[in-house]
């Protein structure tokens, strides 16, 4: 089946008929047992020489140049090697732009990015390079420990401890949308490690971000409804909230939480809903009215959420 397709190839190619050719010599590829790819490979860089000298479509020759690479591809699997594969796509891209020729090569550089992962992975390295980074942290050593934290997750990526320690050393440093981003990766890891809530909700609390950190305690809380510091991060999430609804905020500290509020998409959302533009717009001028709404369980979390981001006060 793929000498028949091969020899349909070349006559077509023979012919100049260069669409045809191409639409035959990807079969044969697709057809070719796995003993006959160094063929293939063959086949591949005459069609792309002939081409050239014929002054063929760069269509043409990108065909021609991404079958080639997708045998590479194929032999990668077992030689480990996607170097070629992924050189051969990145030359037929310079020849023509094709969406399955990009597609080609994002999977060979996604598959050598995991074979190296899968190379590197070593759990007992990775403990050593986390005790070595909670050595280095203990001695407020920062940037020594994130640099073993991150040769840790180079080889366990998977364990939320050391995301839990880095996102630590980031908050130490002032890096708080790397530390943000550890801690969530933490939670997402093993959501019922209660360290990752505690870090996230510390970093939320130290940006202001007073909502989004009671909820972060909150959802901790739910896996660990005693712990020490969760509850200790809602009682003072709770406070600064209270605080900005009866007003006792200073118009700068007011203003500065409004304007983070407003950067948040949900209650841009929520700002945006005409429905809750009327609620609002009762709550100054026909508290009647606005009692019915706050009835609403859903109004009534909206108007909860404003109140928590500082964009509504109740006094």
């Amino acid at each position: 089946m793929a000498d028949e397709a091969k020899a349909k190839g070349n006559a077509a190619f023979a012919a100049g008929r260069f669409e045809e050719a191409a639409q035959h010599f990807s079969d044969a590829v697709a057809l070719a047992p796995d003993n006959h790819y160094d063929e293939c490979i063959k086949d591949c860089d005459k069609a792309v020489e002939r081409g050239r000298e014929l002054h063929a479509d760069f269509k043409m020759i990108a065909r021609a140049l991404t079958r080639k690479g997708t045998v590479l591809a194929k032999l990668a699997k077992s030689s480990k090697d996607y170097d070629v594969a992924i050189e051969t796509f990145q030359k037929a891209l310079t020849e023509h732009r094709n969406p399955d020729t990009l597609k080609k090569l994002n999977d060979a550089e996604r598959a050598k990015k995991e074979l190296e992962q899968q190379e590197y992975y070593d759990p007992k390295i990775a403990d050593e390079e986390r005790e070595k980074g909670n050595e280095y942290f203990k001695q407020q050593k920062y940037p020594e420990a994130v640099k073993h934290y991150t040769e840790a997750l180079r080889r366990n990526p998977k364990d939320p401890k050391v995301y839990s320690n880095r996102a630590a050393c980031y908050t130490k440093l002032g890096a708080m949308p790397e530390g943000l981003k550890d801690a969530e990766k933490c939670i997402e890891l093993d959501p019922t490690f209660s360290k990752g809530y505690t870090r996230k909700g510390a970093i939320q609390f130290f940006m202001k971000e007073y909502d989004k950190a009671l909820e972060t305690y909150q959802a901790g809380l739910k896996h660990d409804p005693k712990n020490p510091e969760l509850l200790d991060g809602v009682r003072r999430c709770v406070e600064q909230i209270n605080k900005a609804s009866r007003g006792e905020l200073s118009q700068e500290e007011l203003k500065e939480r409004q304007a983070r509020a407003m950067q948040d998409p949900e209650i841009q959302n929520i700002l945006k809903d005409p429905i809750m533009q009327q609620v609002l717009t009762d709550l100054q001028e026909n508290p009647k009215a606005a009692q019915a709404h706050l009835k609403n369980p859903g109004v009534m979390a909206k108007i909860q959420k404003l109140v928590s981001a500082g964009i509504v006060q109740m006094r």
